[in-house]
């Protein structure tokens, strides 16, 4: 009886883990990746308790600073909300020029790309076509043929 007992308390036990090694995968994972695992477990660790450390150190200070915050917040509302703005125009400023160098860029490569012959007509067509159609291939016609007529009696 009693052993009858033990062999079911040894069975119960081994369930579980089987039914873990069942969710686990069948090949071995390779050096290169429980290397990977052994050298960044730590560092992991490390930066998870600095950045613990660094939100209790940051919670106390701000506890720490409130009345002082109190006592002179009609100075440094103001203060905040201008450099806040200071900071916003500097960065929207990068932004738009970022924006400006990248479309700069994108422009040449693709005049680069339409320097070959039978391109640039193409190009002028399908520049022709999205920038208004009809009326300003008739006004480019015009014009070319007003360069015509002038080469002619020069």
């Amino acid at each position: 009886m009693a052993e009858s007992r033990l062999t079911q308390h040894y069975q119960q036990q081994q369930q579980p883990s089987d039914a873990i090694k069942g969710m686990l995968p069948e090949r071995t994972p390779s050096k290169s990746q429980l290397l990977a695992v052994v050298t960044l477990l730590p560092v992991g660790g490390t930066l998870l308790l600095l950045s613990g450390l660094t939100l209790a150190g940051t919670l106390t200070c701000l506890a720490l600073a409130t009345p002082l915050f109190i006592i002179c917040s009609p100075v440094l509302v103001p203060a905040a909300l201008v450099t806040g703005l200071a900071i916003a125009g500097f960065l929207t400023s990068g932004a738009f020029g970022i924006t400006a160098l990248s479309s700069f860029s994108w422009m040449a490569s693709f005049l680069r790309r339409m320097r070959a012959p039978g391109q640039t007509e193409q190009a002028k067509r399908c520049v022709q076509d999205r920038a208004g159609g009809q009326k300003v291939r008739e006004t480019a016609q015009m014009t070319q043929q007003k360069a015509q007529d002038t080469g002619r009696e020069a």
